[in-house]
């Protein structure tokens, strides 16, 4: 495949590893809309502004979570090397390893905004299904957030005492 090797010659890069990645997450939105429709059940008209805004924001700091957390580094690390503590607190820096679908795994592990997508739609496909419990699961995460908003804003404040 030598178009994948041109594509940046001078820097390898997983693209084999980013389509497997991609493929697993489109069949499996694929697979779950074949279910979806096979069941019977309709598509909501729209989605409640406030559930959008709690998903949003159960997404932003699920999606975190699982790629700078310090506690969830054990799960991480099969696919990305330790570079330090990062500026935030209880994050780590880590960058991506090895080659292939490992190194892509790794990549998407270590970024929030690619984790984003995933667990965005991992939130919008349950509450199709479970509204209650993608809300419930959606509003632990934003209770989090806000108390992590909270523990910063505390930390400016005695910063300036």
């Amino acid at each position: 495949m030598g178009f994948l090797r041109a594509y940046s010659p001078d820097e390898r890069h997983p693209l084999g590893g980013h389509a497997v990645l991609m493929s697993v997450f489109n069949g499996s939105v694929l697979g779950f809309a074949f279910w979806y429709r096979r069941s019977g059940r309709r598509l909501p008209e729209r989605v409640p502004a406030g559930d959008l805004a709690l998903m949003a924001v159960g997404t932003y700091k699920l999606s975190r979570g699982i790629a700078k957390d310090r506690i969830t580094s054990f799960f991480r690390s099969p696919f990305t090397r330790y570079k330090g503590d990062s500026a935030r607190p209880s994050e780590v820096s880590e960058e991506p390893r090895g080659q292939g679908l490992r190194r892509a795994i790794g990549e998407l592990i270590v970024c929030p905004y690619c984790l984003g997508q995933w667990v965005g739609t991992a939130y919008l496909l349950t509450y199709l299904r479970e509204p209650r419990l993608a809300r419930s699961i959606a509003g632990l995460f934003t209770i989090v957030a806000g108390s992590d908003l909270l523990q910063e804003a505390w930390v400016a404040v005695d910063k300036r005492a």
